[in-house]
C-alpha cells in the first residue's frame, strides 16, 4: 500500500454532495476531501482522468472516487464509466452507494438473513418477500439484493403500477432478476400482499406507514418485518427504533427497527471506504460489495 496521501473526489448529480457521506469518509481516513456537484455523466471520464494522470500509479490505490446523488442507475452508470475511463497502470477505487441506499439496502437484507438463519434456518431461496417503497433506491437496491440471493420478489407499486414496472424491467436488463410489479395501493391489494408475504422490506418514504396494525393480523405467513424509516410515524407500526428480531406486537413476524438496521450501514459505509484506503490495489465497489461486507458485520461470513 502507497504512504501518498488519501484523497477522495465525491462526484454529485444534484445540487448538494450529502454531508452525511463527506462525514463518513472523513471519519474513515481521508485526508482531502472534494465534492463535485451537478456532475453529469459524460463528465465521468474526464474527472477520472483528471485524476489518475496527476499522480504516479502507485498512488492510484489512495485516489478514490465516490458516486452519490439518488438515482440508483445513474450511479451505477458513473461506475461503469469510471471503470472504463482507467488507464492501467493508472487507476484509482470507485464507490458507489447513492443516497446511501447501497450500504443501507445490504445492511437490511443481511439482518433479516441473519434472523432467516438463526430464528427459522432458512436461506433467501424461495422466501418470499414484498417490498414497500419499491421504487426509491434503498427498495431497489434490496430488491435486488435478495433476488439475486434467490428470494421470490414483489416490488409493492402505491401509486400507479407503471413505475414499478419500469423498476422491474430495468432489473431483468441490468442484473438478470424476475422482480414481480404488483398494485398496492387500496387496502384490499395490501391486505393480500401482506397475508402471502414471509419478509416485508419497508422502504417507503421518511414518515410514511406502509404497515398498519390490522395489516399485521392478516400476515400468518410473515417471519420478518424491515422498516428503514426511523422518522415518525414509523414505517410498521409497533416497530421501535432499536428492535432487531424482537416479536412485534399484533402478529408473530420478528421486527428489525431503522436504529438496528443503521447501525449496521453506518459500519458497512464506514468500513468499505476503509477499503479503499488500505487496499494494495484499485477497488469498484458497489450494492453487492456492501451486501458481502454486511452479511461479515452480522456474523453470516
Amino acid at each position: 500500500m502507497s504512504d501518498a496521501t488519501p484523497i477522495l473526489h465525491m462526484l454529485a448529480p444534484q445540487k448538494h454532495m450529502s454531508p452525511f457521506d463527506v462525514n463518513m469518509a472523513a471519519d474513515a481516513g481521508y485526508k482531502v476531501i472534494v465534492p463535485y456537484i451537478n456532475v453529469e455523466l459524460g463528465e465521468v471520464t474526464g474527472l477520472i482522468q483528471d485524476a489518475i494522470f496527476s499522480r504516479p500509479p502507485n498512488y492510484g490505490v489512495r485516489t478514490g472516487f465516490f458516486m452519490g446523488g439518488k438515482d440508483a442507475i445513474l450511479a451505477l452508470d458513473m461506475l461503469d464509466a469510471a471503470k472504463k475511463a482507467m488507464v492501467p497502470p493508472f487507476e484509482c477505487s470507485v464507490f458507489a452507494d447513492p443516497a446511501g441506499s447501497f450500504t443501507t439496502a445490504a445492511a437490511m437484507v443481511a439482518c433479516v438473513e441473519k434472523l432467516l438463519k438463526d430464528k427459522f434456518n432458512k436461506d433467501w431461496k424461495g422466501v418470499k418477500v414484498a417490498v414497500f417503497g419499491a421504487t426509491g433506491v434503498v427498495g431497489f437496491a434490496s430488491s435486488i439484493i435478495s433476488a439475486l440471493e434467490g428470494a421470490d420478489v414483489q416490488l409493492v407499486a402505491h401509486r400507479g403500477v407503471e413505475r414499478v414496472i419500469k423498476s422491474a424491467e430495468v432489473s431483468k436488463a441490468r442484473f438478470g432478476v424476475n422482480l414481480k410489479a404488483v398494485p398496492g395501493e387500496t387496502d384490499a391489494q395490501k391486505a393480500e400482499i401482506i397475508a402471502n408475504a414471509d419478509v416485508i422490506f419497508a422502504a417507503a418514504a421518511a414518515g410514511v406507514q406502509v404497515v398498519s396494525k390490522e395489516h399485521k393480523a392478516l400476515a400468518k405467513n410473515l417471519k420478518v418485518i424491515a422498516d428503514v424509516n426511523a422518522v415518525p410515524p414509523a414505517g410498521v407500526e409497533g416497530m421501535e427504533l432499536f428492535m432487531n428480531g424482537e416479536k412485534l406486537p399484533g402478529c408473530d413476524a420478528l421486527g428489525v427497527g431503522p436504529l438496528a438496521i443503521g447501525d449496521i450501514k453506518y459500519k458497512c459505509e464506514s468500513g468499505l471506504f476503509k477499503q479503499m484506503i488500505d487496499s494494495d490495489k484499485p477497488l469498484v465497489l458497489d450494492f453487492r460489495d456492501a451486501y458481502t461486507f454486511a452479511k461479515k458485520l452480522v456474523g453470516l461470513a
